[in-house]
């Protein structure tokens, strides 16, 4: 016997397919996929558009998956914290996070994270596993059923639990299924993707898909950048400088480049000039983001006269350079303290 297939883990062609199959005409998929993006349909049974024999039909076949939703925590700051949890019995978070004139969104791609950064908690643990495509829509989904959210889409980042280029796969799938105007409907200027830089699966993702690109750099230099990421390792600075001066992007984006500053490793004067250095030569963003500490790392955050100079000296050479503060920290949301409160 045949096992049911998650619609959601399909794309609309892979839809398309299976509605083939069942004999329905090409129409059907596109319905289906509002079905379950736009009218945020739990069960077959709710499409009642459908006839009762085609629900029946695809009853047999497939199912819709889904996230339990096990608690939803608020900071002072009103970021919202989603903890789900798999049907395998997995937790994974989302969060909501109020901007100046919209919301953003950060999301997982898998549990747990395969690239053990040593100021990240999510990594502390190394990966279990993959998020499907159906779990990554399905964090999505909820939010914006959650929070009612209707006309303004919120933007959406890949950056919460996992390396989302490491499960490239279901990453590329989940977000052709927002793009979709049958699905979520969202603008490629609302998505961005970040990475700890690894190169193939960013060079394929600059292939398939027209959206933001983040890199978490973090060091100016190979020697700071092997202490924090071990991915750098084996992709060097250079090699991910370089492809991202040649990321073919529209004049109307830039890349962004996250650098987390840890006290009295990768703040200093030095630090800051070198780093206007490795960057120059193409325009960029660079979102200084102060260490947010947690007990799994000893490092600490700069003071605020560090973090203003570091800041002032690439003023100087011209980058646009925000000082991002991570919101939801008194909650363990904010950037690296996911995956803290799982199981508590």
């Amino acid at each position: 016997m045949t096992a049911k297939q998650d619609l959601k883990d399909l794309s609309l062609e892979e839809l398309e397919k299976l509605t083939s199959t069942l004999g329905l005409k090409p129409y059907r998929a596109k319905q289906i996929f509002q079905w379950l993006y736009q009218k945020h349909a739990h069960s077959i049974e709710k499409m009642t558009d459908l006839s009762k024999d085609i629900r029946k039909m695809l009853s047999e076949n497939s199912y819709i998956g889904h996230l339990t939703l096990k608690r939803v925590d608020q900071s002072k700051d009103n970021s919202k914290k989603f903890l789900f949890e798999t049907s395998d019995h997995n937790g994974i978070e989302s969060v909501l996070i109020p901007e100046k004139n919209h919301w953003t969104l950060c999301i997982s791609t898998q549990i747990g994270c395969p690239m053990k950064c040593r100021f990240c908690f999510t990594g502390e643990k190394g990966l279990l596993r993959n998020l499907s495509a159906s779990e990554i829509l399905n964090q999505v989904g909820t939010v914006l059923k959650t929070d009612n959210f209707k006309d303004k889409l919120p933007n959406i980042v890949f950056m919460g639990m996992g390396e989302p280029l490491s499960n490239y796969e279901n990453t590329v799938k989940s977000i052709r299924t927002l793009l979709s105007p049958w699905g979520f409907n969202f603008s490629h200027r609302k998505i961005t993707v970040s990475t700890a830089g690894l190169i193939p699966q960013m060079k394929q993702l600059s292939i398939d898909l027209p959206v933001n690109l983040a890199i978490s750099l973090n060091a100016p230099n190979n020697k700071i950048r092997n202490r924090l990421m071990p991915v750098n390792k084996k992709f060097p600075i250079e090699d991910l400088i370089n492809i991202a001066k040649n990321y073919p992007i529209s004049k109307r984006k830039r890349i962004t480049f996250e650098y987390i500053l840890i006290k009295d490793i990768n703040d200093s004067d030095e630090n800051a000039y070198e780093l206007a250095e490795i960057l120059k030569g193409f325009p960029c963003k660079i979102n200084l983001i102060p260490f947010n500490e947690h007990p799994a790392a000893s490092f600490k955050q700069p003071d605020e006269d560090r973090i203003t100079k570091f800041r002032a000296i690439l003023l100087e050479k011209k980058y646009t350079a925000p000082i991002r503060r991570s919101k939801g920290s008194d909650i363990a949301a904010a950037c690296g303290q996911l995956g803290k409160s799982i199981n508590n």
